[in-house]
């Protein structure tokens, strides 16, 4: 933490990504996620206040770097702020990105969360499928680093439950990286469309290999067909 006080709060990244990664900010915390090529690294995390949650005039920019970076996540909708950087050119690259928040008007609500009608009464709105799939997976992408002790981790198939009862459970599978080697494995999250709690999240270890075929085969071969129907429900 450096600085502090004043009308706007900012935190300074730099990294150094050879091939494709991920930073998530929260608070006052930030994972790096190696998505492709070389595994990358950090240079710096500078901020003047912790982040808050929902924070009002969040603002991203790409500051150094000869590939892109994009906000693929934005704080503001609820859970950490998402930025992806994709370096396609051989050899790596230090990137440098700022993040900036309004200080003077406190703690925001996710936008349309709490909206109120023409007689000053509540009008409630629930969570659409790819929110609580986006809320689902942060919290098994936190159980999963626990757990495998990890930042790798790869989500295989992600699909909304369609058993009876069942239609607020986000079901799939996920890989966990490390060390040369892979764990697959089975979750299942229950969220509470009305607020985008999570109720519960629950990963299950997956036998590696299954009827003469691996599981990383098989996951593959039906990951096309499950995104697909993702996108058409939501």
């Amino acid at each position: 933490m450096r600085g502090g006080g004043g009308n706007q709060g900012k935190c300074t990244i730099e990294v150094v990504v050879d091939g494709a990664a991920e930073v998530e900010i929260r608070g006052d915390s930030a994972f790096l996620r190696t998505s492709a090529g070389q595994p990358a690294q950090w240079r710096r995390f500078e901020c003047s206040a912790p982040m808050p949650a929902n924070p009002p005039g969040f603002r991203f920019s790409g500051v150094d770097g000869r590939g892109r970076q994009e906000l693929i996540r934005d704080p503001r909708n609820g859970g950490p702020a998402v930025v992806r950087i994709e370096d396609p050119q051989g050899g790596s690259e230090g990137y440098t990105f700022d993040v900036t928040w309004d200080n003077r008007g406190g703690y925001s609500n996710p936008p349309d969360r709490d909206r109120r009608d023409d007689r000053d009464r509540p009008v409630s709105r629930r969570f659409t499928t790819d929110e609580a799939v986006r809320v689902c997976q942060d919290a098994v992408r936190r159980q999963a680093m626990d757990r495998f002790r990890t930042q790798d981790i790869v989500f295989r198939r992600i699909a909304l439950d369609d058993n009876p009862g069942r239609n607020d459970w986000v079901v799939g599978s996920l890989e966990a990286r490390r060390g040369g080697r892979s764990d697959l494995a089975r979750f299942s999250c229950s969220v509470n469309f009305d607020n985008g709690q999570v109720r519960s999240a629950q990963i299950e270890p997956m036998e590696e290999r299954r009827e003469g075929r691996s599981n990383s085969q098989a996951l593959q071969s039906c990951q096309h067909p499950v995104e697909e129907r993702v996108r058409h429900d939501v």
